[in-house]
Protein backbone atom coordinates (compact mmCIF):
# COMPACT_ATOMS: atom_id res chain seq x y z
CA UNK A 1 0.00 0.00 0.00
CA UNK A 2 3.14 2.29 0.25
CA UNK A 3 2.45 3.26 -3.79
CA UNK A 4 -0.96 4.01 -2.81
CA UNK A 5 0.28 6.37 0.02
CA UNK A 6 2.62 8.03 -2.38
CA UNK A 7 -0.90 9.22 -4.47
CA UNK A 8 -2.40 10.93 -2.03
CA UNK A 9 -1.45 14.17 -3.00
CA UNK A 10 -2.48 13.74 -6.46
CA UNK A 11 -5.94 13.17 -5.37
CA UNK A 12 -6.21 15.53 -2.28
CA UNK A 13 -4.16 18.64 -4.22
CA UNK A 14 -6.97 20.85 -2.55
CA UNK A 15 -5.14 20.39 0.94
CA UNK A 16 -3.34 23.19 2.89
CA UNK A 17 -5.41 25.78 0.19
CA UNK A 18 -9.23 24.59 0.98
CA UNK A 19 -10.61 23.62 4.83
CA UNK A 20 -12.01 20.58 5.16
CA UNK A 21 -15.47 19.66 6.80
CA UNK A 22 -15.49 16.28 8.14
CA UNK A 23 -18.50 17.51 10.90
CA UNK A 24 -21.48 19.42 10.53
CA UNK A 25 -20.58 23.12 11.50
CA UNK A 26 -22.55 24.61 14.20
CA UNK A 27 -24.21 27.04 12.41
CA UNK A 28 -25.16 26.92 8.90
CA UNK A 29 -22.30 28.98 6.71
CA UNK A 30 -23.39 31.61 4.73
CA UNK A 31 -24.34 30.66 1.24
CA UNK A 32 -22.30 33.11 -0.20
CA UNK A 33 -19.43 31.87 1.32
CA UNK A 34 -20.09 28.35 0.60
CA UNK A 35 -20.12 29.14 -3.54
CA UNK A 36 -17.41 31.40 -3.25
CA UNK A 37 -15.23 28.16 -2.18
CA UNK A 38 -17.22 26.17 -4.40
CA UNK A 39 -16.62 28.35 -7.13
CA UNK A 40 -12.49 28.51 -6.34
CA UNK A 41 -12.65 24.74 -7.06
CA UNK A 42 -14.18 24.81 -9.93
CA UNK A 43 -11.63 27.26 -11.17
CA UNK A 44 -8.59 24.86 -9.49
CA UNK A 45 -9.80 22.17 -11.61
CA UNK A 46 -11.37 23.32 -15.33
CA UNK A 47 -8.27 24.37 -16.67
CA UNK A 48 -7.07 21.12 -17.95
CA UNK A 49 -10.23 19.94 -19.78
CA UNK A 50 -11.26 23.77 -20.92
CA UNK A 51 -8.12 23.37 -22.77
CA UNK A 52 -8.56 19.78 -23.94
CA UNK A 53 -5.90 17.92 -21.09
CA UNK A 54 -8.37 15.29 -20.48
CA UNK A 55 -9.41 12.08 -22.42
CA UNK A 56 -13.24 12.03 -22.90
CA UNK A 57 -14.44 13.15 -19.66
CA UNK A 58 -15.56 16.72 -20.31
CA UNK A 59 -17.34 15.99 -24.43
CA UNK A 60 -18.27 19.45 -24.91
CA UNK A 61 -17.31 21.89 -22.66
CA UNK A 62 -18.41 25.03 -24.59
CA UNK A 63 -18.98 28.04 -22.08
CA UNK A 64 -22.33 29.02 -24.00
CA UNK A 65 -23.63 25.25 -23.88
CA UNK A 66 -22.32 24.53 -20.40
CA UNK A 67 -24.25 27.78 -19.45
CA UNK A 68 -27.32 26.73 -21.42
CA UNK A 69 -27.57 23.57 -19.78
CA UNK A 70 -27.16 25.14 -16.35
CA UNK A 71 -30.22 27.02 -17.36
CA UNK A 72 -32.14 24.21 -18.18
CA UNK A 73 -31.19 22.06 -15.01
CA UNK A 74 -31.97 25.08 -12.99
CA UNK A 75 -35.62 25.22 -14.13
CA UNK A 76 -36.85 21.60 -13.74
CA UNK A 77 -34.61 21.39 -10.11
CA UNK A 78 -37.35 19.90 -8.32
CA UNK A 79 -38.60 17.63 -10.64
CA UNK A 80 -38.62 13.76 -10.02
CA UNK A 81 -39.68 11.41 -12.41
CA UNK A 82 -40.56 8.88 -9.97
CA UNK A 83 -44.01 11.34 -9.51
CA UNK A 84 -45.44 11.63 -13.16
CA UNK A 85 -48.30 13.50 -11.98
CA UNK A 86 -46.45 16.45 -10.39
CA UNK A 87 -44.13 16.46 -13.19
CA UNK A 88 -45.91 15.59 -16.55
CA UNK A 89 -42.89 17.22 -17.85
CA UNK A 90 -40.16 15.02 -16.69
CA UNK A 91 -41.98 12.31 -18.76
CA UNK A 92 -42.34 14.14 -21.75
CA UNK A 93 -38.74 15.19 -21.64
CA UNK A 94 -37.38 11.27 -21.09
CA UNK A 95 -39.98 10.04 -23.77
CA UNK A 96 -38.83 12.30 -26.20
CA UNK A 97 -35.04 11.76 -25.82
CA UNK A 98 -35.90 7.66 -25.85
CA UNK A 99 -37.48 8.30 -29.36
CA UNK A 100 -34.70 10.46 -30.59
CA UNK A 101 -32.09 8.23 -29.74
CA UNK A 102 -33.97 5.27 -31.33
CA UNK A 103 -34.81 6.68 -34.47
CA UNK A 104 -30.97 7.82 -34.40
CA UNK A 105 -30.06 3.92 -34.38
CA UNK A 106 -32.10 2.35 -36.80
CA UNK A 107 -35.87 2.24 -35.10
CA UNK A 108 -37.19 3.14 -38.43
CA UNK A 109 -36.00 0.39 -40.02
CA UNK A 110 -36.99 -2.26 -37.38
CA UNK A 111 -40.48 -0.96 -38.10
CA UNK A 112 -40.37 -2.08 -40.81
CA UNK A 113 -39.68 -5.12 -40.14
CA UNK A 114 -42.64 -5.37 -37.09
CA UNK A 115 -40.08 -4.26 -34.30
CA UNK A 116 -41.22 -1.79 -31.87
CA UNK A 117 -38.16 -0.19 -30.41
CA UNK A 118 -38.82 1.21 -27.10
CA UNK A 119 -36.15 1.87 -24.00
CA UNK A 120 -35.64 4.35 -20.93
CA UNK A 121 -33.47 6.46 -19.18
CA UNK A 122 -30.72 5.49 -17.18
CA UNK A 123 -28.00 7.17 -14.75
CA UNK A 124 -25.40 6.63 -17.07
CA UNK A 125 -23.53 3.51 -19.01
CA UNK A 126 -22.89 1.50 -16.05
CA UNK A 127 -26.93 1.40 -15.08
CA UNK A 128 -27.58 0.96 -18.92
CA UNK A 129 -24.84 -2.29 -19.17
CA UNK A 130 -26.83 -3.44 -15.85
CA UNK A 131 -30.25 -2.86 -16.70
CA UNK A 132 -29.71 -4.71 -20.15
CA UNK A 133 -28.31 -7.76 -18.54
CA UNK A 134 -30.90 -7.87 -15.29
CA UNK A 135 -33.05 -8.08 -18.47
CA UNK A 136 -32.05 -11.40 -20.36
CA UNK A 137 -31.56 -12.60 -17.10
CA UNK A 138 -35.48 -12.63 -16.31
CA UNK A 139 -36.42 -12.84 -19.37
CA UNK A 140 -34.47 -16.00 -20.05
CA UNK A 141 -35.98 -17.38 -16.54
CA UNK A 142 -39.27 -16.60 -17.61
CA UNK A 143 -39.69 -17.51 -21.24
CA UNK A 144 -36.93 -20.67 -21.40
CA UNK A 145 -35.97 -21.88 -18.53
CA UNK A 146 -32.62 -20.53 -17.67
CA UNK A 147 -31.78 -20.59 -14.17
CA UNK A 148 -28.13 -20.52 -14.12
CA UNK A 149 -27.26 -18.00 -17.13
CA UNK A 150 -24.34 -17.23 -19.33
CA UNK A 151 -23.44 -13.77 -21.06
CA UNK A 152 -20.92 -14.10 -24.24
CA UNK A 153 -18.57 -10.56 -24.21
CA UNK A 154 -15.01 -10.35 -25.01
CA UNK A 155 -12.63 -9.21 -23.09
CA UNK A 156 -12.37 -5.51 -24.11
CA UNK A 157 -16.37 -5.04 -22.90
CA UNK A 158 -16.99 -2.56 -20.99
CA UNK A 159 -16.16 -3.74 -17.01
CA UNK A 160 -20.11 -2.75 -16.05
CA UNK A 161 -20.49 -6.42 -17.58
CA UNK A 162 -18.50 -7.97 -14.79
CA UNK A 163 -20.47 -5.77 -12.39
CA UNK A 164 -23.92 -6.97 -13.72
CA UNK A 165 -22.62 -10.88 -13.69
CA UNK A 166 -21.18 -10.08 -9.76
CA UNK A 167 -24.96 -8.55 -9.10
CA UNK A 168 -26.97 -10.81 -11.06
CA UNK A 169 -25.64 -14.13 -10.81
CA UNK A 170 -24.87 -14.40 -14.51
CA UNK A 171 -21.93 -16.13 -15.60
CA UNK A 172 -19.81 -14.19 -18.13
CA UNK A 173 -17.82 -16.09 -20.89
CA UNK A 174 -15.16 -14.17 -21.93
CA UNK A 175 -14.22 -14.48 -25.47
CA UNK A 176 -10.27 -13.32 -26.87
CA UNK A 177 -10.05 -10.28 -29.57
CA UNK A 178 -8.57 -10.85 -33.23
CA UNK A 179 -5.79 -9.46 -34.28
CA UNK A 180 -7.72 -6.45 -34.96
CA UNK A 181 -8.71 -6.42 -31.82
CA UNK A 182 -12.39 -7.23 -32.11
CA UNK A 183 -14.30 -9.95 -30.45
CA UNK A 184 -13.39 -12.91 -32.06
CA UNK A 185 -16.08 -14.99 -34.05
CA UNK A 186 -14.89 -18.34 -33.60
CA UNK A 187 -14.69 -18.27 -30.37
CA UNK A 188 -18.19 -16.49 -29.75
CA UNK A 189 -19.28 -19.48 -31.66
CA UNK A 190 -17.58 -21.97 -29.82
CA UNK A 191 -19.10 -20.69 -26.39
CA UNK A 192 -22.74 -20.58 -27.24
CA UNK A 193 -24.45 -23.42 -25.05
CA UNK A 194 -28.01 -23.99 -24.11
CA UNK A 195 -27.26 -21.95 -20.75
CA UNK A 196 -26.13 -18.29 -23.62
CA UNK A 197 -28.89 -15.82 -22.74
CA UNK A 198 -27.05 -12.93 -24.60
CA UNK A 199 -24.08 -11.96 -26.63
CA UNK A 200 -22.51 -8.83 -26.09
CA UNK A 201 -20.41 -6.67 -28.69
CA UNK A 202 -18.96 -2.75 -28.99
CA UNK A 203 -19.82 -0.34 -31.12
CA UNK A 204 -16.75 0.55 -30.34
CA UNK A 205 -15.50 -0.89 -27.08
CA UNK A 206 -13.58 1.17 -24.47
CA UNK A 207 -9.90 0.26 -24.70
CA UNK A 208 -9.39 0.38 -28.22
CA UNK A 209 -11.82 2.11 -29.57
CA UNK A 210 -12.91 -1.02 -31.79
CA UNK A 211 -16.00 -1.71 -33.18
CA UNK A 212 -16.67 -5.58 -32.74
CA UNK A 213 -18.17 -7.10 -35.67
CA UNK A 214 -21.85 -7.00 -35.10
CA UNK A 215 -23.48 -8.11 -37.71
CA UNK A 216 -22.16 -11.28 -37.56
CA UNK A 217 -22.51 -12.08 -33.23
CA UNK A 218 -26.34 -10.12 -34.13
CA UNK A 219 -26.73 -12.95 -36.76
CA UNK A 220 -25.60 -15.74 -34.37
CA UNK A 221 -27.83 -14.01 -31.65
CA UNK A 222 -30.89 -14.50 -33.66
CA UNK A 223 -29.77 -18.15 -34.86
CA UNK A 224 -30.11 -19.40 -31.60
CA UNK A 225 -33.02 -17.29 -30.03
CA UNK A 226 -30.94 -15.58 -27.36
CA UNK A 227 -30.33 -11.34 -27.29
CA UNK A 228 -27.45 -9.22 -28.88
CA UNK A 229 -26.97 -6.02 -26.67
CA UNK A 230 -24.58 -3.24 -28.45
CA UNK A 231 -22.82 -1.40 -25.92
CA UNK A 232 -22.74 1.91 -28.09
CA UNK A 233 -22.74 3.88 -24.44
CA UNK A 234 -19.15 5.58 -25.91
CA UNK A 235 -20.39 5.33 -29.69
CA UNK A 236 -24.08 5.91 -30.45
CA UNK A 237 -23.91 9.51 -30.45
CA UNK A 238 -20.68 9.73 -33.14
CA UNK A 239 -21.14 6.71 -35.43
CA UNK A 240 -24.36 7.22 -37.52
CA UNK A 241 -23.38 10.67 -37.91
CA UNK A 242 -20.03 9.04 -38.99
CA UNK A 243 -21.75 6.49 -41.10
CA UNK A 244 -23.57 9.49 -42.89
CA UNK A 245 -20.02 11.42 -42.96
CA UNK A 246 -18.46 8.40 -45.31
CA UNK A 247 -16.33 6.81 -42.67
CA UNK A 248 -16.29 3.47 -42.87
CA UNK A 249 -18.87 2.28 -40.56
CA UNK A 250 -20.27 -1.34 -40.45
CA UNK A 251 -23.67 -1.97 -39.60
CA UNK A 252 -24.74 -1.84 -35.28
CA UNK A 253 -28.01 -0.66 -34.82
CA UNK A 254 -31.38 -1.80 -34.95
CA UNK A 255 -31.42 -2.37 -38.15
CA UNK A 256 -29.66 -5.65 -38.14
CA UNK A 257 -32.73 -7.85 -37.25
CA UNK A 258 -30.53 -9.75 -34.62
CA UNK A 259 -29.93 -6.63 -32.33
CA UNK A 260 -32.15 -7.05 -29.33
CA UNK A 261 -30.74 -4.02 -27.49
CA UNK A 262 -28.80 -0.74 -27.75
CA UNK A 263 -27.32 1.25 -24.83
CA UNK A 264 -26.31 4.82 -25.95
CA UNK A 265 -24.63 7.81 -23.40
CA UNK A 266 -26.43 10.76 -23.98
CA UNK A 267 -24.30 12.23 -21.31
CA UNK A 268 -20.74 11.40 -23.57
CA UNK A 269 -21.02 12.45 -27.17
CA UNK A 270 -24.67 13.24 -26.94
CA UNK A 271 -23.44 16.40 -24.97
CA UNK A 272 -25.67 16.30 -22.39
CA UNK A 273 -24.56 17.06 -18.12
CA UNK A 274 -23.59 13.99 -16.56
CA UNK A 275 -26.04 11.65 -15.60
CA UNK A 276 -27.96 10.59 -18.56
CA UNK A 277 -28.04 7.56 -20.86
CA UNK A 278 -30.23 5.47 -22.69
CA UNK A 279 -31.45 1.69 -22.92
CA UNK A 280 -33.23 0.98 -26.05
CA UNK A 281 -34.70 -2.78 -26.52
CA UNK A 282 -36.52 -4.17 -30.28
CA UNK A 283 -39.86 -4.37 -28.40
CA UNK A 284 -41.87 -3.52 -25.27
CA UNK A 285 -41.90 -7.34 -24.00
CA UNK A 286 -38.66 -7.52 -23.56
CA UNK A 287 -38.29 -4.08 -21.97
CA UNK A 288 -40.94 -4.90 -19.64
CA UNK A 289 -38.55 -7.78 -17.59
CA UNK A 290 -36.28 -4.24 -16.84
CA UNK A 291 -39.21 -2.84 -15.46
CA UNK A 292 -39.72 -3.26 -11.07
CA UNK A 293 -43.73 -3.26 -10.01
CA UNK A 294 -44.79 -4.14 -6.56
CA UNK A 295 -49.34 -4.03 -6.42
CA UNK A 296 -49.64 -5.12 -3.14
CA UNK A 297 -47.47 -2.84 -0.87
CA UNK A 298 -49.27 -0.96 2.21
CA UNK A 299 -47.11 2.38 1.07
CA UNK A 300 -49.25 1.86 -2.07
CA UNK A 301 -49.14 1.02 -5.76
CA UNK A 302 -44.87 1.41 -6.67
CA UNK A 303 -43.28 0.70 -10.09
CA UNK A 304 -39.75 2.12 -11.05
CA UNK A 305 -38.31 1.75 -14.73
CA UNK A 306 -34.67 1.29 -13.75
CA UNK A 307 -32.71 0.96 -10.32
CA UNK A 308 -33.76 4.14 -9.18
CA UNK A 309 -36.81 5.37 -7.33
CA UNK A 310 -36.33 9.39 -6.86
CA UNK A 311 -34.42 10.43 -9.93
CA UNK A 312 -33.35 14.11 -10.77
CA UNK A 313 -35.60 15.47 -13.24
CA UNK A 314 -33.48 18.25 -14.08
CA UNK A 315 -31.07 15.91 -15.57
CA UNK A 316 -33.56 14.58 -17.95
CA UNK A 317 -34.41 17.92 -18.86
CA UNK A 318 -31.02 19.07 -19.79
CA UNK A 319 -30.44 15.60 -21.85
CA UNK A 320 -33.41 16.57 -23.36
CA UNK A 321 -32.47 20.11 -23.77
CA UNK A 322 -28.86 19.60 -25.61
CA UNK A 323 -30.58 17.29 -27.76
CA UNK A 324 -32.54 19.33 -29.69
CA UNK A 325 -30.25 22.39 -29.28
CA UNK A 326 -27.69 19.96 -31.08
CA UNK A 327 -29.96 18.56 -33.86
CA UNK A 328 -28.62 16.57 -36.84
CA UNK A 329 -26.89 19.48 -38.55
CA UNK A 330 -24.93 19.97 -34.61
CA UNK A 331 -24.09 15.99 -34.12
CA UNK A 332 -22.89 15.47 -37.72
CA UNK A 333 -20.46 18.82 -37.66
CA UNK A 334 -19.04 17.65 -33.91
CA UNK A 335 -17.95 14.49 -35.56
CA UNK A 336 -16.74 15.63 -38.27
CA UNK A 337 -14.34 18.09 -36.04
CA UNK A 338 -13.31 15.18 -34.33
CA UNK A 339 -12.53 12.66 -36.53
CA UNK A 340 -10.63 15.12 -38.71
CA UNK A 341 -8.90 15.81 -35.55
CA UNK A 342 -8.17 11.84 -34.70
CA UNK A 343 -7.01 11.46 -38.31
CA UNK A 344 -4.04 14.35 -37.57
CA UNK A 345 -3.13 12.88 -34.56
CA UNK A 346 -3.03 9.11 -35.54
CA UNK A 347 -1.09 10.27 -38.40
CA UNK A 348 1.09 12.31 -36.21
CA UNK A 349 1.38 9.02 -33.37
CA UNK A 350 2.46 6.98 -37.05
CA UNK A 351 5.44 8.97 -37.37
CA UNK A 352 6.70 8.65 -33.40
CA UNK A 353 9.39 5.46 -33.33
CA UNK A 354 8.96 3.29 -30.53
CA UNK A 355 4.82 3.94 -30.62
CA UNK A 356 1.91 1.75 -32.57
CA UNK A 357 -1.44 2.52 -32.95
CA UNK A 358 -3.85 -0.78 -31.96
CA UNK A 359 -6.00 -1.98 -34.64
CA UNK A 360 -7.61 1.08 -36.72
CA UNK A 361 -10.14 3.17 -33.98
CA UNK A 362 -11.58 5.87 -35.71
CA UNK A 363 -11.47 8.42 -32.75
CA UNK A 364 -10.46 6.56 -29.15
CA UNK A 365 -7.03 6.30 -29.98
CA UNK A 366 -4.97 2.96 -28.00
CA UNK A 367 -0.93 3.44 -28.28
CA UNK A 368 1.50 0.67 -27.15
CA UNK A 369 5.17 -0.02 -27.37
CA UNK A 370 7.20 -3.15 -28.44
CA UNK A 371 10.17 -1.49 -27.14
CA UNK A 372 9.06 1.26 -24.12
CA UNK A 373 7.74 1.52 -21.01
CA UNK A 374 4.19 2.49 -22.33
CA UNK A 375 2.99 3.63 -19.02
CA UNK A 376 5.74 5.83 -18.10
CA UNK A 377 5.23 7.60 -21.68
CA UNK A 378 2.02 8.11 -19.90
CA UNK A 379 3.03 8.99 -16.87
CA UNK A 380 5.49 11.64 -18.27
CA UNK A 381 2.65 13.15 -20.55
CA UNK A 382 0.51 13.50 -16.85
CA UNK A 383 3.67 15.61 -15.98
CA UNK A 384 2.79 17.91 -19.15
CA UNK A 385 -0.67 18.28 -17.51
CA UNK A 386 -2.39 15.92 -20.03
CA UNK A 387 -5.07 13.38 -18.02
CA UNK A 388 -5.09 9.97 -20.58
CA UNK A 389 -6.72 6.13 -19.38
CA UNK A 390 -4.29 3.55 -18.98
CA UNK A 391 -4.69 -0.09 -20.51
CA UNK A 392 -4.24 -3.43 -19.88
CA UNK A 393 -3.62 -6.59 -21.79
CA UNK A 394 -2.09 -5.39 -23.64
CA UNK A 395 -0.44 -2.36 -21.66
CA UNK A 396 -1.11 0.84 -23.19
CA UNK A 397 -2.79 4.26 -23.04
CA UNK A 398 -5.89 5.88 -25.01
CA UNK A 399 -6.87 8.89 -25.84
CA UNK A 400 -10.82 9.79 -26.31
CA UNK A 401 -10.96 12.67 -28.55
CA UNK A 402 -13.51 15.20 -28.09
CA UNK A 403 -14.75 18.82 -29.20
CA UNK A 404 -12.15 19.72 -26.71
CA UNK A 405 -9.38 18.55 -28.86
CA UNK A 406 -10.73 19.98 -31.56
CA UNK A 407 -9.85 23.46 -30.65
CA UNK A 408 -6.93 25.27 -32.57
CA UNK A 409 -3.70 24.09 -31.32
CA UNK A 410 -4.71 21.28 -29.23
CA UNK A 411 -3.75 18.12 -31.37
CA UNK A 412 -0.08 20.04 -32.43
CA UNK A 413 0.30 20.38 -28.71
CA UNK A 414 -0.71 16.71 -28.12
CA UNK A 415 1.89 15.29 -30.81
CA UNK A 416 4.44 17.65 -29.45
CA UNK A 417 4.06 16.49 -25.77
CA UNK A 418 3.91 13.03 -26.82
CA UNK A 419 6.93 13.20 -28.72
CA UNK A 420 8.97 14.65 -26.05
CA UNK A 421 7.51 12.05 -23.44
CA UNK A 422 8.52 9.12 -25.50
CA UNK A 423 12.30 10.67 -26.25
CA UNK A 424 12.21 11.08 -22.21
CA UNK A 425 11.42 7.90 -21.34
CA UNK A 426 13.83 6.39 -24.13
CA UNK A 427 16.68 8.43 -22.51
CA UNK A 428 15.63 7.49 -18.96
CA UNK A 429 14.27 3.60 -19.59
CA UNK A 430 14.89 2.28 -16.02
CA UNK A 431 12.74 5.69 -14.59
CA UNK A 432 9.13 4.48 -12.96
CA UNK A 433 7.12 7.22 -10.95
CA UNK A 434 3.40 8.14 -10.52
CA UNK A 435 1.05 5.56 -11.42
CA UNK A 436 3.43 3.81 -14.21
CA UNK A 437 4.71 1.21 -11.09
CA UNK A 438 1.28 0.52 -10.37
CA UNK A 439 0.00 -0.47 -13.76
CA UNK A 440 2.70 -2.03 -14.18
CA UNK A 441 2.75 -3.87 -11.30
CA UNK A 442 -1.24 -4.18 -12.02
CA UNK A 443 -0.41 -5.70 -15.19
CA UNK A 444 1.12 -8.98 -13.34
CA UNK A 445 -0.17 -9.38 -10.16
CA UNK A 446 -3.34 -11.74 -9.23
CA UNK A 447 -6.45 -10.01 -9.55
CA UNK A 448 -7.20 -10.67 -5.97
CA UNK A 449 -4.23 -8.83 -5.18
CA UNK A 450 -5.30 -5.65 -7.71
CA UNK A 451 -8.81 -5.93 -6.23
CA UNK A 452 -7.69 -5.32 -2.73
CA UNK A 453 -5.56 -2.24 -3.83
CA UNK A 454 -8.03 -0.45 -5.90
CA UNK A 455 -10.42 -1.02 -2.63
CA UNK A 456 -7.75 0.73 -0.51
CA UNK A 457 -7.48 3.35 -3.33
CA UNK A 458 -11.28 4.04 -3.03
CA UNK A 459 -11.09 4.15 0.67
CA UNK A 460 -8.21 6.27 -0.26
CA UNK A 461 -10.97 8.88 -2.25
CA UNK A 462 -13.39 8.89 0.62
CA UNK A 463 -10.87 9.93 3.21
CA UNK A 464 -11.07 13.93 4.56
Amino acid sequence: MDLLGSLEAQLKPYRGRFASHAKLPEAGQSREAILSEMSALQQFEATRWREGYASGAVYHGDSEHIDFLTQAYALHSQSNPLHPDLWPSAAKFEAEIVAMTANMLGAEAARANGAEVCGTLSSGGSESLLLAMKTYRDWARATKGITEPEVIVPVSAHAAFEKAAQYFGIRLIKVPLDAEYRADLAAVREAISPKTIAIVGSAPGFPHGIIDPIPELAALALEHGIGCHVDACLGGFVLPWAERLGYPVPPFDFRLPGVTSISADTHKYGYAAKGTSVILYRSPELLHYQYFTVGDWPGGLYFSPTFAGSRPGALSAAAWAALLAMGEAGYLEATRRILETAAQIKAGIAQIPGLKILGDPLWVIAMGSDELNIYQVMEEMSHKGWSLNGLHRPAAFHIALTLRHTQPGVADRFLTDLRTAVAQVQANPERQTGMAPIYGMAAQAPAEMVGEMLKSYIDLIYKV
